[in-house]
């Protein structure tokens, strides 16, 4: 800890690390909070005595066509938010994961950009995108979006930072040290940064001060994320101050975020690493707990100045303890804890915030090659406005990829193994490989298929393979 005369002013030696390395006071304020609680004992979690599930909720599919002057007004009010920080470096890749291509021929960040210009072009509203990056996605992200002309002709910057914070020793709660690579001493505090570096960065008061209002906030990975005019249009109407959208849980969903009520109050979401060891059956449980995060979110900016204002600048999210080493790479090195918030979880700070079910269309991500693979096939389209979305025979229904991780984890490794692209999965329940195995062009997989290659060397399938049991 650190010490001063005035025992009020007393701050935690991580906070006074992350002060002396110039974060912006919301970050510091949130930060402060986060730190204050696990040094009371808290462990982030939240049990399933305290909650219950979600049975029905409004259905985005009912919703009536917006009206053209109404929207068109709206719209003009918006502001399409992506989260851009990550790097891919659980696939391998060493620079920004939203450069990957995606589908035919076009990375992340091209579609994004096709969509934003195609609801420009359609609606005439001004429409601003705006990326969240990290210090590390910013560079050869703004070269790349500079392919697309019109683009940054906005009248708010293109973009801002998001934050970082010191990891903490786990056996003593103070800043982690790693003299050899200081960088990996600090962590990203989780999507649920978006908040405070809207606030620090000066991009809310800006947009405020342009008359934006409405903020559609996605992760740059999901190319069904695209902002819907009924959808904005609903949320004007209802004057919720936050919406999220959820779709049915999966068996593929059932380690993702999941919405719940708390016991006598409103809406909650519970991550993966809040649910106590003996909760995790009930947390994947995709019965009981139906709805899942999309991580689609819609944000009254006047609402969330408000709510930071009367929070001291800083949402009181929900806090996640993750529990890793200081070098991820290196098991045998220091314990330590990082603090995260997820964005989603703002659903639990306003009274009258609200969630709507969406069609599994909206949620298409990329985190894994499993996810890479999926995409890249059959089994989702890219729409004439820019959608990467399930095709339609799919039935809103996407298909399980599971990849072995010892061989195709890595986009590298990956590529090397699907060097004529991806299978037909336009009828694949689920995939499964187990052991080396390389694809020749032209397989199909239909129903449920699993592939095993024990032997040495590769197991390469020949060109036109029919895969499955249908």
């Amino acid at each position: 800890m650190s010490t001063t005369d005035d025992p009020a002013a007393v701050e935690h030696s991580a906070v006074v690390k992350l002060r002396e390395a110039g974060a912006a006071e919301a970050a510091l304020r949130a930060f402060s909070r986060a730190v204050e609680r696990v040094v009371a004992g808290e462990a982030g979690l939240l049990a399933e005595s305290e909650i219950q599930p979600v049975e029905e909720l409004p259905d985005a599919e009912d919703l009536p066509a917006p009206d053209p002057a109404a929207a068109a007004a709206a719209l003009d009010q918006a502001v399409v938010v992506k989260l851009n920080g990550g790097l891919g470096t659980s696939m391998g890749l060493s620079g920004p994961k939203a450069l990957l291509e995606i589908k035919e021929g076009l990375t992340f960040l091209d579609v994004i950009a096709r969509q934003v210009l195609r609801l420009r072009g359609q609606t005439g509203a001004r429409l601003p995108l705006v990326l969240m990056h990290s210090f590390a996605t910013q560079e050869p992200s703004l070269a790349a979006l500079a392919a697309h002309p019109g683009l940054a002709e906005q009248d708010i910057e293109l973009d801002f930072l998001q934050g970082k914070v010191p990891k903490l020793r786990a056996d003593d709660l103070e800043p982690a040290t790693h003299p050899a690579q200081p960088d990996l001493e600090w962590a990203p505090p989780g999507h649920g940064d978006v908040y405070a570096s809207l606030v620090g960065s000066g991009m809310l008061a800006a947009l405020l001060d342009r008359g934006y209002r409405y903020a559609f906030v996605s992760n740059a990975d999901n190319l069904g994320a695209v902002l819907d005019p009924a959808l904005l249009m609903w949320f004007v109407e209802e004057r919720a101050p936050f919406l999220m959208e959820v779709a049915d849980r999966s068996a593929a969903d059932r380690k993702g975020g999941h919405l719940a009520r708390r016991c006598g109050g409103g809406f909650v979401l519970r991550e993966l690493a809040q649910a106590p060891e003996a909760d995790v059956e009930s947390f994947q449980d995709v019965e009981r707990h139906r709805f899942f995060n999309t991580n689609n979110l819609w944000v009254d900016l006047k609402a969330l100045d408000a709510a930071l204002q009367r929070e001291g600048g800083a949402l009181d999210l929900p806090m996640m303890v993750n529990h890793k080493t200081v070098d991820p790479k290196d098991p045998d090195s220091a314990p330590v804890l990082q603090l995260e918030t997820a964005m989603g979880a703002a659903i639990d700070v306003w009274d009258g915030a609200q969630a709507i079910r969406v069609p599994r269309r909206r949620y298409a991500p990329v985190k894994t090659t499993n996810d890479l693979l999926a995409v890249r096939s059959d089994a989702f389209v890219l729409t004439e406005d820019s959608r990467v979305e399930l095709a339609p025979e799919r039935d809103d229904r996407p298909p399980v990829v599971d990849l072995d991780p010892s061989h195709h984890k890595l986009v590298d490794d990956f590529e090397e193994r699907f060097p004529a692209g991806p299978p037909s999965l336009l009828a694949c329940e689920r995939l499964e490989v187990a052991g080396d195995v390389g694809f020749g062009a032209g397989i199909v997989v239909r129903g449920v298929a699993r592939v095993e290659h024990t032997g040495p060397g590769r197991l390469e399938l020949a060109p036109g393979t029919v895969l499955g049991d249908a």
